[in-house]
């Protein structure tokens, strides 16, 4: 195992399926790390198998953070995480170990990398009213003029999740919403990541898309093998009503919609395929444009080639 001379931040994102989590576990084992997890699902207790979180066996082979920490039926969200990452990322660093900051949800990982204050809007019932009475369809398309890059990254077919972005978006257009900015509404004694003192490598992991359609439906079914129905059955069983099983998108909405008798068994596992190939593609678009902005991001193909290229940046700060 190898030690640091000085505090450095590695950040994995990719799509899904496309291998991030073995790739952290890897690094951390032979970095004397520990992971944040930045997945807007994982952070829900009970959520295991349709999220795709670690398990327990590699979560006692290398330290996670960010993982159950929440209930299904709370709201737990980017201001939440930017709170628990930054706290997370200072602790870990604090040890002399290096934090590993590892997911799928771009619009965290950025609203992390570029130190971006909370968002502070505050709800608008009049506008929620509004928003109410439109289509998926008819929010994405007010979000896209509204915010484009968010629209790259969220779920169109989640109502909740479109009419906030709409609301933040309308608030950051009058200049009251997320900005880069010194201070933010986190105490300072909750927030002990310095962005100075702590500069983040940041790899995506993006498979050619034949090898990763071939990943998703692989992982698909092994999920469904190991449980995944009966997972969801549990969630609502214990009190997480069908709505909000079918908020959190692709698996659990489609076997929720499985399990209302929407759609019968063979239709829910291939609409379910089909959504998560398209979701990869939202988050290599997601992906592709962050970099084209001028994020400080090396994208690569496969996890031998991110494994180098971690090592080699972090072979520089080791310690003889």
């Amino acid at each position: 195992m190898s030690t640091l001379k000085s505090s450095k931040l590695v950040v994995i994102l990719g799509p899904t399926s496309s291998g991030k989590s073995a790739l952290a576990i890897d690094a951390a084992k032979q970095w004397n790390g520990e992971v944040i997890s930045t997945d807007s699902r994982q952070v829900y207790r009970g959520m295991d198998i349709g999220s795709g979180k670690v398990t327990k066996k590699e979560q006692r082979i290398v330290p996670h953070h960010l993982l159950d920490v929440a209930d299904p039926n709370d709201d737990y969200n980017i201001s939440h995480f930017l709170r628990d990452a930054r706290t997370a990322i200072g602790d870990i660093a604090s040890r002399d170990k290096l934090p590993i900051v590892c997911g799928g949800t771009g619009f965290w990982i950025q609203a992390l990398i570029e130190n971006q204050a909370l968002p502070d809007t505050p709800p608008n019932s009049s506008l929620r009213m509004e928003l109410s009475r439109k289509t998926p369809e008819e929010l994405f398309e007010i979000l896209q003029e509204l915010d484009s890059a968010r629209a790259e990254t969220i779920d169109r077919k989640n109502p909740r999740r479109l009419i906030r972005a709409i609301e933040i978006a309308k608030d950051k257009n009058q200049e009251s919403s997320i900005k880069n900015q010194k201070e933010d509404p986190i105490p300072k004694n909750a927030r002990p990541f310095n962005h100075k003192a702590i500069q983040p490598y940041t790899i995506a992991l993006c498979p050619p898309k034949d090898i990763l359609d071939a990943r998703i439906r692989a992982r698909l079914e092994a999920r469904f093998s190991q449980g995944m129905i009966a997972e969801v059955e549990s969630l609502h069983t214990n009190g997480v009503s069908w709505e909000r099983l079918d908020s959190f998108g692709l698996e659990y909405r489609w076997i929720s919609r499985f399990l209302r008798g929407m759609v019968d068994e063979a239709g829910m596992k291939e609409r379910l395929f089909f959504d998560s190939v398209h979701y990869a593609k939202r988050q290599m678009t997601w992906i592709r444009r962050w970099k084209r902005l001028g994020a400080p991001l090396t994208v690569v193909k496969t996890a031998t080639e991110a494994a180098q290229k971690i090592n080699t940046y972090l072979e520089e700060k080791r310690t003889v």
